[in-house]
């Protein structure tokens, strides 16, 4: 990894952790000592930082060069490219929020047939084209009551990062997208009508949800990613 895909891994950390309400730009300017105009022109990519206040920044936020670094490992456990077959089980938040996903992230492995992952088409928005592509995570009982029997209780749930345009991946055949509602990750069939995302259960028992997208904020950016893959545990 390069100086400056280091620089953009940190920024896009820090948005993160801003989003999610644990550092803020104020608590940021006085753990470093730098102004905050500073780092908001860092933050919405207007300059970039020297490598001595990268530092400090990384010691401010408690963190080391090698948490930037993305989470991929093979079968035997080195660290393999995203075409290896091998994909992190990560938390819901980490899913949501965590643009890459560290060691201490991952929970066990996903092990996919070799070339699977490579054969997987994208659609992607340019924010997200610099995220960790796939990720997986398990569906609790109680989140995979609206899906059933499509996913069913301790699924583990395959999500494409690089695949959140509201266009059908085949034809004639709605997407499963996993859904940030709130703080929380649903995974739901997704529509776009009136700048509401209309967000649809597969079992019919369960009511159809409306989520309200911001004025401004493009619908994508509440897809977390396609659902490219479910194995459901017999």
């Amino acid at each position: 990894m390069n100086f400056t895909q280091m620089h953009e891994r940190l920024r896009l950390e820090l948005l993160r952790r801003i989003q999610r309400g644990t550092v803020s730009v104020s608590l940021l300017a006085r753990q470093t000592g730098f102004g905050q105009s500073h780092l908001s022109n860092f933050l919405h990519s207007r300059r970039q930082l020297s490598l001595e206040a990268l530092d400090r920044i990384l010691a401010a936020q408690h963190m080391a060069a090698g948490d930037l670094l993305p989470t991929n490992f093979s079968s035997e456990g080195l660290p393999a490219g995203e075409g290896g077959g091998a994909v992190p089980v990560v938390s819901h938040a980490a899913a949501l929020f965590e643009p890459f996903i560290r060691a201490s992230a991952a929970q066990t492995m996903l092990h996919l047939p070799a070339g699977l992952l490579q054969s997987i088409r994208t659609r992607v928005s340019t924010p997200r084209r610099a995220w960790q592509r796939f990720v997986a995570v398990r569906i609790s009982a109680a989140d995979a009551m609206p899906m059933e029997p499509l996913i069913l209780p301790e699924a583990l749930t395959l999500i494409d990062r690089h695949y959140n345009a509201l266009i059908p991946y085949r034809p004639n055949r709605p997407n499963l997208y996993a859904v940030r509602h709130g703080s929380h990750l649903r995974l739901r069939y997704v529509d776009f009508v009136a700048h509401r995302l209309v967000l649809r259960p597969h079992n019919i028992a369960y009511p159809v949800d409306l989520l309200e997208v911001e004025q401004g904020e493009p619908p994508s950016e509440l897809i977390v990613g396609r659902i490219a893959l479910i194995v459901n545990e017999t």
